[in-house]
């Protein structure tokens, strides 16, 4: 905005400049052109007044050659007298013999041997006079005796003008730079409140609602907008706390009466025999299915209840540790599970969210997996772009692949919708995992995207930032190139049943 603002005074400012200033400089150059030709046809009216007293004395040949030479030293010109059959009585300077016999035929003599004064002027672009001749008659009565021509040197007018554009360009300039000096300082007047209410808005992005924008600076329309910003961001602010409040109590309020109709349902299992025991099986099947969704709402009040701060993560390290886990349930349930791919590095996310990533989309691809089929996981960094550093990938991309049947493109349009799951999805799921994934890369300022995979099943990506260099620490070692094992397991998931029921809730 300051910007914008500097540029148009500046636009301004050089339009009522130029505006005036090229007509002053004009109307200067045309001064001094008419003052110079006043001058010359004055001289030139002189000494032909003096030429016709001369030659009506006959005493042009003793007195005209003198006053030719004193006129010609004092206008620093040259000055020529003719007969008025056009020979040459008097000259100020030397002539060749052509140019002699050449001078009744020059425009301006001609004119002038007809009885008219004539005017040769020459201007520059800027208006200046760059060559001057004047030519008068010499009458006596009503006889024609001949005419007179003066050339006068415009070296002095020339200099003259060009100095005043000179002027007026260096003045014009003066004048714009204290223009932009003070429009500068007051663009940034007048773009404070609106920085002000840029930097409340950016933290209000970021989910601090604590310190509303000040509403006492600025203009009227300006203090204006940002009461409305305040009661905006505090309406938001009691809309999401209601949100997350609900979403928590609620998800409280659920667990103990599940956690109750479980134990009775066990405690029944023993006196059930026949068909019974199968609705009993299917009753629990679904309060566990209940218990996982309440879980999942759980985990994402969580993640809403404060901002959190993205931190650099040991991508190959997570995937390493995600790998040695997954392994022996992928491998009881017929399937494989692969980690390809080169070193990554770090990326940034939140903590804790690439674990939870990854156990989502795991468990989503070995619900969808047919037996004897491989998941893999990919890791990959693009290349680097224009707008990023030399040597520094742009993305590091987290890929989970299945050989599932996978999902047409509406389905993965709605996939990351919450509760929704696909009509041949199987069942156990909540349709609460995409949804999280979504919500932590997006947390992680990356992105999670799914498309079709090559076999046809489903591509699961995540999209993250790389860690700045400063901030990795040392690097990361690297892993072996199809299954890796980490240098260290975390204790507190060192099964895939110690994983959150919400990780393993498929779409």
């Amino acid at each position: 905005m300051t910007r914008r603002l500097l540029l148009g005074y500046l636009s301004l400012a050089v339009l009522i400049l130029l505006s005036l200033g090229i007509p002053l400089g004009y109307v200067y150059s045309r001064a001094e052109r008419a003052q110079i030709i006043s001058s010359a046809e004055d001289e030139a009216e002189s000494v032909s007044a003096f030429a016709s007293l001369s030659i009506t004395a006959g005493r042009e040949r003793r007195e005209l050659p003198h006053r030719a030479r004193h006129c010609a030293e004092r206008i620093h010109g040259r000055v020529v007298i003719v007969g008025g059959d056009g020979k040459l009585l008097a000259t100020s300077h030397a002539l060749s013999a052509t140019e002699s016999r050449n001078l009744a035929s020059r425009p301006e003599i001609a004119a002038a041997l007809r009885g008219r004064d004539a005017i040769d002027v020459r201007t520059s672009t800027i208006g200046g006079v760059r060559y001057l001749s004047v030519a008068a008659p010499v009458v006596h009565g009503d006889v024609l005796q001949g005419a007179v021509r003066l050339t006068v040197p415009t070296d002095a007018v020339e200099s003259r003008v060009h100095r005043i554009w000179l002027l007026l360009a260096v003045g014009g300039l003066a004048v714009l730079t204290a223009i932009a000096a003070v429009g500068l300082v007051f663009a940034r007047w007048t773009s404070r409140p609106i920085l002000e209410l840029e930097r409340f808005a950016h933290r209000l992005a970021d989910g601090q609602f604590t310190t509303p924008a000040p509403v006492t600076s600025g203009p009227q329309e300006v203090r204006s907008l940002a009461a409305t910003f305040n009661q905006t961001a505090a309406r938001l602010e009691h809309l999401l706390a209601s949100q997350r409040a609900f979403a928590a109590e609620a998800s409280h309020q659920l667990k103990t009466p599940l956690a109750a109709l479980r134990l009775r349902l066990d405690n029944l299992e023993a006196e059930m025999t026949g068909h019974a025991r199968d609705s009993l099986n299917a009753a629990m099947t679904e309060t566990d299915r209940l218990a996982r969704m309440v879980e999942g709402l759980l985990a994402m009040a969580r993640m809403e209840e404060s901002a959190v701060t993205r931190e650099p993560v040991d991508l190959d390290q997570v995937c390493a540790e995600r790998l040695l886990t997954w392994t022996p349930l992928f491998e009881r349930h017929g399937a494989h599970l692969a980690l390809l791919g080169d070193p990554v590095g770090h990326a940034l996310a939140v903590p804790g969210a690439m674990e939870q990533i990854l156990d989502n989309l795991l468990s989503n691809a070995l619900r969808a997996t047919p037996l004897g089929s491989t998941v893999t996981i990919v890791l990959r960094c693009t290349a680097p772009d224009r707008r990023h550093l030399p040597g520094r990938p742009a993305w590091i991309q987290l890929h989970v692949i299945d050989e599932g049947p996978g999902m047409t493109a509406d389905q993965r349009r709605r996939a990351f919708d919450r509760f929704w799951r696909a009509p041949d999805a199987p069942k156990g799921g909540t349709g609460l995992g995409l949804s999280l994934v979504q919500r932590l890369a997006h947390a992680s300022g990356g992105e999670a995207t799914l498309a079709r995979a090559p076999g046809g099943g489903l591509d699961a990506a995540i999209r993250l930032r790389p860690a700045p260099r400063a901030s990795q620490g040392r690097p990361a070692q690297g892993r072996p190139s199809r299954i890796g094992l980490p240098r260290r397991v975390r204790s507190d998931r060192s099964t895939p049943e110690a994983a959150p029921p919400s990780a393993r809730s498929p779409v």
